[in-house]
C-alpha cells in the first residue's frame, strides 16, 4: 500500500534532514519497499538521517500527521518486518553507521544502528575482543537489525543473543521522546529493564539510535568436531546428550541428509554422505580445550553414529563452517520456492520436533530440509516447493500452521531469531494467552500512544482493529 505523504509533512521532514537525505522520487523510495521475505509496498518517502536528535524531530513530525514509520537496516529480514506494508517513511538508518566507542578497558563497544555486525567484528578483533551475535547474514547486516529481532547465529549456544549481549541503548519512542536505558556497566538492578524490552521489538515500541554493547574476549584456541549420522533422529538425540554433560559447546549445528550433500556439492565441503550431521566447537584456553573435547566426543557417540573426527586445522574446520553459511541460498537449487521458518523448542525435544517435521513432510509431499542452531533447540525448518505448481505452493502455505502446532505442543516458541513481522503475526494468538496479547498491547500503547511504528507487525490485530 502506497500512502503519499502531506506536503506539509514533507516540508518538515526536508527541513530536518537537509538536501540528499529524503527520497519522495519512487525510483529511490522502491529499493525500500522489500526485504528478503515475498512482501512488497512502496513507501511514501525515505528519510536518512545521521544523528539521534534528527531522529527525534522525524517522529515528532510524523506524529503530528499520523504517518507511519518503519524502521529499516539492511533490508535481510525474512519475515517482511522492514517492509512498509502501511506505507508511510521508511527511516533508513545506513548513514548512522559510525563506531562511536570502542573501550578495551570496560570490554563494551558504542555504536550507531546502522553499523554493519561484520565492520564491528573486524574492529573489535583489533583489540582482541568479539561480539557474539553472529547471523549468517552479518557481513552485511546491521547492529540495528539484529537487535530488532534478537538474532543469535551459531556462537549464541554459549555465549547468548542480542539481549544477552547489550548493556544500554539510546531510542526514539513513538511520543518523540529519547529515551536511554542501561548504561556501561555488567551489573544493575534499578528498574525495569527497557533494554532487553526493546531488543526483539522489530521497531514497534521505538528506534534504536545508539546501543552499548558488551564485548567478550577471543578465545585464544578453537577445536572443532564433526559427527556423522545415520539418519536425523539419531543425531537429534545426540544433541540432547551434548547439551546435558558440563562443557557448553561455542557452537553446535545441526544438518540433515539434504544439507549435508548440498554443503558437498555446493559448498565444496568434503563429506562423506550421511543422514545428518553435527558441527560441535569448543572455544577457550588450550590448557582445558582437551578435556572438554574429550567430553564432547563421548556425548557424541551413540547409536546410529557413523564417523567422528576432529578438523585437522584451522582451514578445514573454516571450509565446513562456509559451507554451513551457504545452505541457506544454496536451498535454491532444490527448489525456487522457500519458507524458512525458525522455530525453537526445548533442547530434549529436538528429536520430536524432527520425526514430527519428516512426517509433515510425508503428508504434505513436500521436501523440507532441516539445520540450524541445535545447541538452543533452534532450527531452520525450510519448506521448499515449485513456484509454478499452485498445488504445491498451497500445500506449502498448509504446512506452516500444523508446524507451529507441533512446536508450540513441544513447549516451543515460533521464532529464534528471525523474529515475526508479518508472516507469523497470525499465529502469536496461539503462543500467547489473550491476557499476555492484552499485556502486549498496552505495552505498545504506552510506548506508542499513536501506533504509528510499525505498524501491522508482530501483534495480532485485535477485535477492535489495530
Amino acid at each position: 500500500m502506497t500512502r503519499d505523504l502531506p506536503p506539509a509533512l514533507i516540508d518538515r521532514l526536508s527541513e530536518i534532514l537537509g538536501p540528499d537525505a529524503l527520497f519522495t522520487d519512487p525510483g529511490e523510495r522502491v529499493a525500500y519497499g522489500y526485504d528478503n521475505s515475498n512482501h512488497r509496498s512502496m513507501p511514501g518517502a525515505v528519510a536518512l538521517p545521521v544523528e539521534a536528535a534528527q531522529v527525534r524531530d522525524i517522529v515528532l513530525a510524523c506524529r503530528a500527521h499520523d504517518c507511519p514509520i518503519v524502521a529499516r537496516g539492511r533490508g535481510t529480514n525474512t519475515t517482511g518486518a522492514s517492509v512498509p506494508s502501511s506505507g508511510g517513511l521508511v527511516i533508513g538508518f545506513e548513514r548512522m553507521n559510525r563506531l562511536l566507542e570502542l573501550n578495551q578497558a570496560d570490554r563494551l563497544a558504542v555504536v550507531q544502528p546502522g553499523l554493519l555486525n561484520g565492520d564491528l567484528q573486524r574492529a573489535a578483533g583489533t583489540k582482541g575482543l568479539f561480539w557474539p551475535p553472529d547471523p549468517t547474514s552479518s557481513a552485511y547486516s546491521s547492529i540495528g537489525g539484529n537487535l530488532g529481532c534478537n538474532s543469535g547465529g551459531p556462537r549464541a549456544v554459549k555465549y547468548g543473543a542480542c539481549r544477552d549481549n547489550v548493556l544500554g541503548l539510546l531510542a526514539v519512542t513513538g511520543a518523540g521522546q529519547l529515551i536511554r536505558c542501561g548504561g556501561p556497566t555488567t551489573k544493575a538492578s534499578a528498574g525495569y529493564d527497557f533494554t532487553r524490552f526493546i531488543i526483539g521489538s522489530e521497531g514497534t515500541l521505538a528506534l534504536i539510535v545508539e546501543a552499548t554493547l558488551l564485548l567478550r574476549p577471543l578465545p585464544p584456541a578453537r577445536q572443532t568436531l564433526r559427527a556423522l549420522y545415520s539418519d536425523v533422529a539419531a543425531a537429534a538425540s545426540a544433541v540432547a546428550r551434548l547439551m546435558a554433560q558440563p562443557h557448553t559447546p561455542s557452537m553446535l549445528e545441526f544438518m540433515d541428509g539434504d544439507c549435508v550433500r548440498l554443503a558437498r556439492e555446493v559448498g565444496g565441503a568434503e563429506i562423506p554422505e550421511a543422514g545428518a550431521l553435527l558441527m560441535i566447537e569448543a572455544d577457550g584456553d588450550q590448557s582445558t580445550l582437551d578435556a572438554a573435547m574429550a567430553a564432547l566426543e563421548k556425548a557424541a557417540s551413540g547409536p546410529g553414529l557413523i564417523a567422528l573426527e576432529r578438523a585437522r586445522d584451522a582451514d578445514q574446520r573454516e571450509v565446513l563452517f562456509a559451507a554451513r553459511k551457504a545452505l541457506s541460498p544454496a536451498l535454491r537449487t532444490l527448489a525456487p520456492g522457500k519458507i524458512n521458518e525458525d522455530v525453537v523448542v526445548p533442547v530434549s525435544r529436538i528429536p520430536d520436533l524432527v520425526s514430527g517435521v519428516q512426517a509433515l513432510a510425508r503428508e504434505f509431499a513436500l521436501t523440507i530440509v532441516n539445520f540450524g542452531h541445535a545447541g538452543n533447540g533452534n532450527l531452520h525448518v525450510n519448506i521448499l516447493y515449485r513456484t509454478d505448481d499452485a498445488a504445491e505452493v498451497a500445500r506449502a502455505e498448509s504446512v506452516l500452521p500444523r508446524l507451529f502446532e507441533l512446536t508450540l505442543s513441544l513447549g516451543g516458541t515460533l521464532s529464534g531469531e528471525h523474529g515475526i513481522g508479518i508472516d507469523k503475526r497470525d499465529y502469536m494468538a496461539r503462543a500467547h494467552g489473550a491476557e499476555s496479547l492484552a499485556l502486549m498491547r498496552a505495552v505498545k500503547a504506552q510506548f506508542d500512544p499513536d501506533g504509528i511504528l510499525n505498524p501491522g507487525k508482530l501483534l495480532p490485530a485485535s477485535d477492535a482493529g489495530e
